[in-house]
Parts: structure tokens; sequence; C-alpha cells
């Protein structure tokens, strides 16, 4: 494997790897071509020379486009590390050249988005307006490997506890519960009196829900199962007309829409039906979640940005840890 340690160490620039990471998005030769302004043999011929250089296949070519052999895989995540350091080390210098703060690279949860993360990013704003902020919204699944990519810098979400590796390190914010939610006007919101004045309704109760479509997690998240038990221990069959998703903007959606219940964090809830959005149920939701919190490569120091996002994250906490527990 000689041959290989000297290819990687001399011989591969990084037009060579950006092309691989072309390949992979594209998985078609006139696509990468067209992408990188070049012309479609041009992109055959880098690849064959890249291929000569491993002695290796990296892609097998059909009629119906490219795709990624097993080394080709281990290449592509190879260089996309490697144009991630490229591209943060770059703006780094940038940075220090010109005073403008370095770019953060965040993966959101639903959890965090649209409260924790907003307030976040305002505050970094007040510090530097010159800071920009890219964010990724995803589950675990879709963020981790772009985190260990250093795709991204860190992931502000819920620290569930199958997803903890050694090479992650995290950081708990604060404990916030479900909120059960329903469209504006559905029966078991509250009605509004004569003056316009909002009476408060009964509570609901999950024989109520247990009778509703019901937009819920994935069937693989830890919250679906939770939810499930919650109706099991009163003796309920969970909802089987329901829908199911892991993106808060889609319950959102789903409920002001329909006759539905859904569930959501209660800061995210709170915020909904402040804007009249949805309504949030008078319901205990007894289901123990992880915190959230802060995600980082445990042997990878934060950019700059990416330290100051991880501050004002923190200070946002605390404040939304308190409207959390305000909230009804």
């Amino acid at each position: 494997m000689a041959h290989i340690d000297r290819a990687l160490r001399s011989n591969i620039k990084l037009r060579h790897l950006q092309l691989l990471v072309a390949l992979d998005e594209f998985r078609h030769l006139g696509r990468t071509a067209e992408f990188l302004s070049v012309s479609q043999p041009a992109v055959s011929k880098t690849l064959t020379e890249i291929e000569k250089m491993l002695d290796l296949v990296l892609f097998i070519r059909s009629t119906r486009g490219t795709e990624p052999t097993s080394a080709g895989e281990a290449l592509i995540r190879f260089a996309r590390g490697v144009i991630a350091q490229y591209e943060r080390t770059r703006e780094e210098i940038d940075a220090a050249g010109t005073g403008a703060m370095v770019r953060a690279r965040v993966g959101a949860m639903g959890a965090a988005l649209p409260v924790l993360l907003n307030r976040a990013v305002a505050l970094l704003k007040t510090r530097s307006a010159q800071a920009t902020v890219l964010v990724e919204e995803g589950d675990l699944t879709h963020l981790l490997p772009k985190l260990r990519l250093a795709e991204l810098d860190l992931i502000v979400g819920r620290l569930e506890p199958g997803y903890a590796a050694p090479d992650l390190a995290t950081e708990a914010l604060y404990n916030e519960p479900m909120s059960a939610v329903v469209r504006v006007g559905h029966r078991l919101a509250s009605p509004a009196g004569k003056t316009g004045a909002r009476r408060r309704a009964p509570a609901a109760s999950w024989e109520d829900l247990a009778g509703l479509p019901c937009v819920m997690p994935p069937p693989w998240a830890s919250l679906r199962v939770k939810l499930e038990q919650a109706f099991l221990a009163r003796g309920l069959e969970p909802p089987s007309d329901r829908i199911e998703t892991s993106s808060y903007l889609a319950v959102a959606a789903f409920v002001a829409d329909s006759d539905a219940v859904g569930f959501l964090a209660r800061s995210v809830a709170a915020r909904l039906a402040r804007q009249g959005q949805l309504h949030m149920l008078d319901l205990a939701v007894p289901v123990e979640l992880p915190p959230v919190g802060i995600i980082t490569m445990r042997e990878r120091a934060l950019p700059g940005g990416a330290r100051q996002l991880s501050e004002c994250l923190r200070l946002a906490a605390g404040e939304v840890s308190a409207t959390s527990r305000q909230a009804v």
C-alpha cells in the first residue's frame, strides 16, 4: 500500500478531491462536468488519472451513471473532510486579515432551531453584524457524519444517549418537556368569549387524543416509543390514523390544516401559539426526554465563529428555559 500513501501525500491535488465529491453528488459524468464547467472527457480523464495514481477502481461506470466502489466511498469521505478543513482554514485566514468573523456551521435539530438557535444567532449578530451562520437542519443520523467530516462545526439539539461516542463531546444546556398542540379553532382548543377574550377550556385528556389523527415522530425515534407508552399506560391504543415526521415544520403544517394532534418541544409550541398558528393543549405529556445541548468533536478546537456562537447558545438557553417554565 506504499503507492497509496505516496499518492495521498504527494500526488492527489485539491482539484482531484473536488472532482470526487462532485461525482459522488451527481453520480453522472455529464452532470458533474456541467457543474464543474469542464468537458465530460476532461472529467473522465481526471478520474482515470486518480485511479491510476492509486491503482484502484473508484467508480463503476455504466449507462445509468457512476457508482462509487467501497474504495471510492472511503476516498470520498477523505475528500469531504479535506475540503471542509480547507474552506474553514481559508475563512479563518481571511478573517484574520480583514477583522471579519469566521462563519459558523451548525447542524440544528427541530427542538432547537426555531427558538434556541434563533435567539443565539440574534445575540451573535449584536456582537458582530458581519457574522454569518450556515444552518443545516436534520436529525442526528444526518448531521453526525457531517460533523465528523468537518462540514459542520457543532450540532445543537437533543443529546440522544444512543448516539454517544468517544469522539464526541456533549454539553447539556437545559431540559424541556413536550406539549400537545392542535389547530386554532379545534374542538379541544379554548373557545372565544363574547368579548373576544379567551376562556379556558377543560383540560384535554389522553382519551381525547386517542380518538384523533396524530402527527407522530418516526418509528425509530425515542420520542415515538415514549409517546406510545403514554397511551398504553392509560389502557389506550395509540392513534392508528397518523403521519410520521421528525420535522417541527411538518408537524406545525399538518396540525394547522387538519383535526390532528401533534407534539412539539414546549418552547417551540409556545412560540407558535403566541403567533396564533397553533393551540397548546392543557395536557401534561409525561415523557422524559434527553436535554437540549451542544455536540462537538472532542479533539477538534472550534473556530472563532463557532466558539462565539456556542457562548451565545449558552446565554440563549437560560432565556429559553425560563420561558418554557412559564408556558402553559
